[in-house]
């Protein structure tokens, strides 16, 4: 099975509205995403930080807490899977994150399965809404095959990134309603 996954030209689920590019260059994972939403950049960051309730919107992520806030910076532990059947893993991690708020996150790994994690998340407000543009460099602490590691990253990218897009305008539509 692996051998005819790596044999056969496999693409991902391809959305206009979410720009996502993998690149894995030696055990190194490189991910840029980027997309608009039609919500405010408060809006988007309120959903994007609600790290306490991020279980209750991404479906493969199984734990998100805040262990330590202070004015500027969060302390974040999450724990979920990525990937389909065979091709799965669980990833756990504790994340130092530096906020500037509606405005720029940029995360840093402390511990977990990953060797390193460096991630940055812009806000660039514009007349229509809010473009969000995401960096991440990674470093896993498993094998992942090149072919299927990156489309099976570009696939979790993009599905994260659906379900935040799709919480940021639920939650703008409940504002909008008690208005």
């Amino acid at each position: 099975m692996l051998l005819y996954l790596c044999a056969t030209p496999v693409r991902a689920d391809p959305d206009p509205a979410i720009d996502v590019a993998v690149r894995m260059q030696g055990g190194e994972v490189f991910v840029d995403v980027s997309f608009h939403v039609r919500a405010t950049p408060q809006q988007a960051w309120e959903v994007m930080t609600d790290y306490d309730h991020a279980t209750d919107f991404i479906s493969k992520l199984e734990k998100s807490v805040i262990l330590k806030r202070t004015d500027d910076t969060l302390l974040v532990s999450q724990k979920g899977r990525m990937g389909y059947g065979p091709f799965s893993v669980v990833l756990e991690t504790v994340t130092e994150i530096h906020l500037t708020p509606y405005v720029e996150m940029r995360s840093h790994l402390i511990s977990g399965n990953m060797k390193k994690g460096e991630a940055t998340t812009r806000f660039i407000a514009d007349a229509d809404g809010t473009r969000i543009v995401y960096h991440l460099e990674s470093i896993p602490d498993f094998w992942m095959p090149p072919l299927v590691g990156r489309v099976m990253v570009e696939l979790e990218a993009r599905g994260r990134f659906r379900q935040l897009i799709a919480e940021i305008l639920r939650r703008k539509a409940l504002s909008e309603a008690k208005r």
